[in-house]
């Protein structure tokens, strides 16, 4: 019932930047709980970052903390991945998630709605 759409993945160089945009559409009515995960090839699916419904609440895989920041825009029923200082190692397909309710998940399998996916590649 609820549709998320990810865009603004593409091809940058190590160092460069990018910024992730996930259109959620739907029962918007409702308060949900958004998170950022990566596939690379041949891994599996691995925790980015998450962020409450107001906003105020923010996590982070260690990995990318310091370098990626996750926000929204409720008003614009989106939500944010600005990614800075980008490696090679983050070179994946970007999904994300939602989830009904007021916790922050880290875990992929407690969250109700996924979108397509964007790549992101990063060359050295």
């Amino acid at each position: 019932q609820v549709q998320l759409v990810e865009s603004g993945g593409g091809l940058v160089q190590a160092g460069g930047s990018l910024r992730l945009s996930c259109a959620f559409s739907g029962r918007t009515d409702r308060s949900y709980a958004m998170g950022w995960f990566r596939q690379a090839p041949g891994k599996e699916r691995e925790f980015v970052a998450a962020i409450n419904w107001s906003g105020g609440t923010t996590y982070y895989a260690d990995s990318v903390k310091g370098r990626f920041t996750i926000s929204r825009d409720n008003a614009k029923n989106t939500v944010y991945l600005q990614m800075n200082s980008l490696k090679p190692e983050d070179t994946a397909v970007y999904f994300c998630a939602a989830r009904l309710g007021g916790y922050v998940p880290k875990i992929r399998g407690q969250y109700d709605y996924w979108g397509q996916g964007t790549q992101v590649t990063v060359s050295s």
